[in-house]
C-alpha cells in the first residue's frame, strides 16, 4: 500500500513563485531576459529546468551586468525568490527599476517571510534584542536579519540559545524571538521554554509557516503507520531536512531522496505500507514520478486496485481522492452525470458544484462540456463514482485567495448566507467568512440585507492549514471614506456652499456634519440677532445651509458661515425704507423716554416721548402698549450705529417740523445714553 501525504510538495508560496516564472518563460520575447535573485527554490532539478529555459540566477556579483542589459535596450524581469532577499538588495533593485521601464521587479517573497520582515522591523528598536532561531546562512534568515534595527542573534538550536542567555542573563533588556518559517516544531517548543525561563516578559512570535506545521504533523502521523517512508526534496532544502528528522523519529526506514533514481529497493525490502512525503520545494512532477516508480514495482499498489480499462485499452485510476476528467452526458435540476470513459459513471450533485441556490445547473453546463472533479467515493457494484467539482475549484482558486491577502487587492464577493457571527461569501467559488464586526453593518443591525448582493472586500487573514479565509467589507468602506476625505480636503475652498446637519451644539457654536467632515459654525455666524446659545435657533439633527468662511487644511479645521448680507436685517430695512417714509410698526418695548417699535424683523426704531403726541405726556405707558401697531414717519437714520428714529407726532396735522427734527436729534442722543 502506497500513501502520498496530502501536504506533500509545493507550498502556496513556492507554487506562486514557480507559476510566475513559468508564465514569464512561456510569454518571453526575443529581447527579454528573465532572472531570479538567487535560486528560486531549493530544488536542484527544478533550478536546472529554469536554467535550461534561459532563466539567469542573479547575484551581487552579476547584478551590474543586468543593469547594463537594460541600458542596451533589453527588458529584464527580476523575480525575487520565495525566501526573500536582504533589505538593501531589494531597495537597490526597486530604486533602479523606478528609473527605467526596462527593469521590472516581481516580488515572490512568501507572505509568511514578509510577515517576519515586518515583525523584525517593528520589534527591534529602543534597545530591544531580536533573536532568530534558524540557520544563519539560509537565504530566508539572511533576509530577516537585514530588517532588524538593533542587536540580532541567530541560533541553530536550543543549546546555542541557552548558552547565550546564560552568559548574558544579567544584562538582558527586552528580548523578542521569531523562528525561521521551516523550523522543526519540537525544536521551536524547546526554544520557547528556555527563553521564558530567562526572560519572563519576552515577546515570542509564532512565525513557523502553518503549511510547514501541517506538513510536519502529517508526516509524523504517516511515519507512525508506515513500514518505510520516502522524503523527496533537494539536499540544500532546510524544510526537507527537518521533515526527514520528524519521520526518522517514528519510522526506522526513512529515506531522503531527490528523484526516483535515488530509490534503493534493497533497503526498502518487503515493507508493506510505504509513505511518501515531500518538502515545500518539491515539484508535483517529482512526487508523481516517485509514486509511479514505486507502484510499478509493487503488486499491491493502492491505485491499481481501482483502475478500470477504457475502450482504447488505457487505464483510468478512479479511487477516493483521485482527480478525474469526464464529459457531461446529462443535466438535471440537482445533479450532472459525467462519462469518465470507463464502466463507472461520474455523478456530481448540486451541493458539490456550487454553494448558491439561485444558480441553475443548465445555465452552468451543457452536454459535452469537459469537467475536472475529485472522487469522493466509488461503488464498483453500482458503477457510480460520486464526485466533487467544488474540491477541485477550491484547490485551483485557493492560491488566488492567498495572493489576494498578500497583495491587499480589492475583490468581489457574493454574499450567500448570514449567520449569528457574520456573513458567508464566495470569492472565486471559495467560501470565506466575514465577521460581523467587519461587515460594515452597525452593531445589532440586519446583516441579512446583504445576502444575495455582491460586495467589494479585502481578504485580511488566511488560515492555510484549514484552508479558511477571513474577509472584510469594512476595510473597503474605510479606505473609500479615507479616499473621499482626501478628495474633499483637496477640493474644498472658501465660499463653497453645503447643506449640512447639526451634529452637536456647544455654548460657542454648532458643529455641522458636511457628509465627510465636520465644520464649526460659530454662534456669531448663526444669526444677525445677538444669541445667548445656538440652541435658540438650531437643534441637533436640523438641516442647515452653510458656506465655508475659512479652511485650515493642515489642522483639519473648517469655519462655516450661515448669515449673509442678503438676510442682514439692516440691509433689508435700507432696501425698503429711507428717511421721510411712512410705515406701520409694532411696539416691542416701552421705556421712560419713549417706545421701541419693530420696523422690519431685526430692526427696531425709537419713538421718543416727545414724538408720540403733539402735547406733553407724563408716561409713555399710558399712551402706547407692547404689541400695539401704529403708523409712524421715519425721521432719522444713523447708518454708522444702525439706529432709526421714528415719530407718530410728525403725522399729526399741526406738527411743527422743526420741533420734530430737533426732538429726533435729542431722542437719538438719549437712546445712546440709555444704551450705555
Amino acid at each position: 500500500m502506497i500513501t502520498v501525504a496530502k501536504n506533500a510538495g509545493f507550498c502556496f508560496g513556492v507554487r506562486r513563485a514557480t507559476d510566475t516564472v513559468e508564465k514569464l518563460i512561456k510569454e518571453k520575447k526575443e529581447n527579454e531576459i528573465i532572472c531570479t535573485f538567487g535560486k528560486l527554490i531549493h530544488n536542484e532539478e527544478y533550478n536546472k529546468f529554469l536554467e535550461k529555459n534561459g532563466v539567469i540566477e542573479l547575484t551581487n556579483a552579476n547584478i551590474g551586468e543586468i543593469f547594463d542589459k537594460t541600458r542596451n535596450g533589453y527588458k529584464v524581469t527580476v523575480v525575487i525568490r520565495t525566501h526573500g532577499v536582504e533589505k538593501e538588495i531589494q531597495k537597490s533593485l526597486e530604486d533602479y527599476a523606478s528609473k527605467t521601464s526596462n527593469l521590472v521587479i516581481v516580488d515572490s517573497t512568501c507572505p509568511y517571510v514578509k510577515k517576519i520582515h515586518k515583525i523584525a522591523n517593528e520589534n527591534s528598536s529602543n534597545g530591544e534584542t531580536f533573536i532568530v532561531i534558524g540557520q544563519k546562512e539560509h537565504p530566508e534568515v539572511k533576509s530577516i536579519i537585514s530588517y532588524v534595527n538593533n542587536d540580532c542573534h541567530v541560533f541553530f538550536d536550543e543549546k546555542e540559545l541557552e548558552a547565550f542567555l546564560e552568559a548574558n542573563k544579567d544584562k538582558l533588556g527586552n528580548v523578542n524571538m521569531a523562528a525561521q518559517t521551516t523550523l522543526k516544531l519540537t525544536l521551536w517548543e524547546k526554544c520557547q521554554k528556555i527563553l521564558k525561563k530567562y526572560c519572563t516578559n519576552a515577546k515570542i512570535f509564532d512565525t513557523i509557516c502553518s503549511v510547514t506545521e501541517a506538513r510536519q504533523t502529517e508526516a509524523m502521523e504517516l511515519a507512525k503507520k508506515s513500514d518505510a517512508i520516502l522524503v523527496i526534496g533537494g539536499k540544500d532544502s532546510s524544510n526537507t531536512a527537518k521533515l526527514t528528522q520528524v519521520c526518522q523519529k517514528y519510522c526506522e526506514k526513512t529515506f531522503w531522496i531527490q528523484t526516483s533514481k535515488d530509490i534503493d529497493l534493497a533497503k526498502i525490502g518487503d515493507a508493506k505500507y510505504i509513505g511518501i512525503t515531500a518538502g515545500a520545494s518539491t515539484p508535483d512532477s517529482l512526487i508523481k514520478e516517485v509514486e509511479k516508480a514505486m507502484s510499478e514495482v509493487r503488486e499491491d499498489s493502492f491505485a491499481e486496485l481501482f483502475a478500470w480499462e477504457c475502450e482504447n485499452g488505457a487505464k483510468v485510476k478512479i479511487y477516493t481522492g483521485a482527480t478525474v476528467k469526464g464529459t457531461v452526458m446529462s443535466i438535471s435540476e440537482n445533479e450532472i452525470r459525467l462519462d469518465l470513459g470507463t464502466k463507472v459513471t461520474g455523478v456530481i450533485t448540486r451541493d458539490q458544484i456550487t454553494d448558491s441556490n439561485d444558480v441553475k445547473l443548465a445555465e452552468l453546463f451543457k452536454i459535452g462540456d469537459e469537467i475536472e472533479a475529485s472522487v469522493i467515493s466509488v461503488s464498483d457494484r453500482d458503477g457510480i463514482a460520486i464526485l466533487s467539482k467544488k474540491k477541485v475549484d477550491v484547490v485551483k482558486n485557493w492560491s488566488k485567495i492567498v495572493d489576494y491577502q498578500a497583495s491587499g487587492e480589492t475583490v468581489n464577493a457574493k454574499i450567500t448566507e448570514a449567520t449569528k457571527g457574520g456573513l458567508v461569501a464566495l470569492i472565486d467559488d471559495v467560501r470565506v467568512f466575514i465577521p460581523a464586526s467587519m461587515t460594515g453593518v452597525a452593531k445589532d443591525g440586519d446583516m441579512s440585507a446583504l445576502v444575495g448582493t455582491t460586495q467589494e472586500v479585502k481578504v485580511v487573514e488566511i488560515k492555510e492549514d484549514k484552508k479558511k479565509a477571513i474577509a472584510s467589507i469594512k476595510a473597503i468602506l474605510r479606505e473609500k471614506r479615507k479616499a473621499e476625505k482626501e478628495a474633499f480636503w483637496a477640493s474644498i475652498e472658501e465660499g463653497m456652499e453645503f447643506e449640512g446637519t447639526v451634529k452637536s451644539i456647544a455654548s460657542y457654536g454648532a458643529f455641522i456634519d458636511l457628509g465627510l467632515v465636520d465644520g464649526l459654525l460659530h454662534i456669531t455666524e448663526l444669526s444677525w440677532k445677538r444669541l445667548k446659545n445656538p440652541s435658540e435657533v438650531v437643534s441637533v439633527g436640523d438641516k442647515i445651509k452653510v458656506f465655508v468662511k475659512s479652511v485650515d487644511k493642515e489642522n483639519g479645521k473648517i469655519s462655516l458661515g450661515h448669515k449673509t448680507d442678503a438676510d442682514n436685517p439692516w440691509n433689508i430695512f435700507k432696501s425698503k425704507y429711507q428717511e421721510g417714509d411712512v410705515c406701520e410698526v409694532t411696539v416691542v418695548g416701552v421705556t421712560t423716554f419713549g417706545a421701541f417699535a419693530q420696523v422690519v424683523p431685526g430692526v427696531d426704531g425709537l419713538i421718543h416721548i416727545s414724538q408720540i403726541a403733539d402735547q406733553k405726556i407724563d408716561s409713555v405707558a399710558n399712551v402706547l402698549k407692547v404689541g400695539q401697531t401704529l403708523e409712524v414717519k421715519i425721521v432719522g437714520i444713523d447708518d454708522e450705529n444702525k439706529k432709526v428714529s421714528l415719530s407718530s407726532r410728525a403725522l399729526l396735522p399741526e406738527a411743527n417740523e422743526e420741533a420734530v427734527e430737533e426732538t429726533a436729534e435729542e431722542a437719538v442722543a438719549e437712546e445712546a445714553t440709555e444704551a450705555e
